[in-house]
């Protein structure tokens, strides 16, 4: 995979090879003449555009059960993951809501409470053996309910403001920012271990918001404020860490989301500089794609990410409202 130059010049050099009155051109990374790595596909901004429609019936199941299919867009999608079918679940901080876009079966569920418990900020939320696992900052709990919005049971204890989540074997992993920890749950909501601590070394966390975990079992952790991501084994010990804050390509302004493609590369979403660096197992920046704006390919205060088997890359724009899908071409 070969390194981007100036994301300015590469669109710059885009619009200069599109003719007035020609078709426009999907933006692609690196940008024209050279071979892409990356390539934009599509915009996601309600069930309309998976091609999802609500039955009469079902817009009324809201009021009853706290899940509908329905017609709304996002208003701010934040925390984003795939479940083991393929199917998106999204946490939407404008509307308070979390959402599962079926793609295969063009489904779009809404869940706005979990049994009778009105989300307050969702910010993170995996799918996995028909259960919702829902990290609520406002509420300061993961709430597990099941498909037709039933609550289960909520995870309480030892937590204070969880912002992350991932799944790794049968471990629920949560990320506390304000306990600077990861916590490691039983999927029924047992406490097994912890890792971490506030601090500036290896292994110490700074604000952490984002967690995602690799093939080999590996986690990866944003650790915010230390402008850095971590990685740990599966039990929680420290192997290797890169990034630092900057102002350029390969250092941080205010990592968020971080994922994987089946190749390794490691994906990490920057807030402030609005754009997707890609690094290599060791940290070497490879590429990086995106620009602050609204256009395709441009993103304004991005948040996650997630990459499915086939290398597609879904970001959430939160404030340009819409998830960005994009591809990995699998050429190095």
């Amino acid at each position: 995979m070969t390194r981007s130059s100036s994301i300015l010049a590469g669109l710059l050099l885009l619009s200069c090879c599109v003719s007035p009155g020609a078709p426009a051109v999907d933006p692609s990374w690196p940008p024209p003449p050279a071979e892409p790595d990356i390539v934009y596909v599509r915009t996601i901004t309600g069930p309309g555009d998976i091609g999802a429609k609500a039955s009469l019936f079902s817009r009324f199941v809201n009021t009853m059960t706290g899940v509908s299919s329905t017609s709304k867009n996002f208003s701010r999608p934040f925390g984003l993951s795939l479940d083991d079918g393929g199917s998106l679940v999204v946490t939407d901080t404008g509307a308070n809501t979390v959402c599962l876009l079926d793609l295969a079966r063009k489904k779009w569920l809404r869940f706005t409470e979990a049994g009778g418990v009105k989300f307050q900020s969702p910010v993170a939320a995996v799918h996995h053996d028909k259960i919702f696992y829902v990290a609520d900052t406002g509420l300061g709990k993961v709430l597990a309910f099941d498909e037709k919005g039933r609550a289960l049971f909520e995870i309480t204890n030892s937590l204070a403001r969880p912002a992350g989540l991932a799944l790794l074997d049968d471990h629920l992993l949560v990320v506390d920012s304000e306990l600077h920890e990861v916590l490691v749950y039983g999927l029924h909501g047992e406490l097994v271990s912890t890792f971490g601590r506030r601090g500036l070394q290896p292994g110490e966390f700074n604000f952490p918001t984002h967690i995602a975990v690799d093939q080999r079992g590996q986690i990866y952790v944003t650790d915010s404020l230390n402008s850095r991501i971590q990685v740990f084994t599966r039990e929680g010990k420290f192997l290797r860490a890169f990034g630092s804050a900057g102002d350029g390509p390969g250092h941080f302004a205010r990592p968020k989301g971080v994922a994987l493609d089946t190749a390794g590369h490691v994906y990490v979403v920057d807030a402030v500089f609005c754009n997707v660096q890609i690094f290599n197992d060791t940290g070497r920046l490879l590429l990086d794609f995106g620009g602050a704006g609204s256009a395709a390919g441009e993103f304004s205060l991005p948040n996650a990410i997630a990459i499915n088997p086939q290398n597609e890359i879904f970001v959430a724009d939160a404030y340009n409202h819409r998830l960005q899908v994009f591809r990995y071409t699998g050429r190095e």
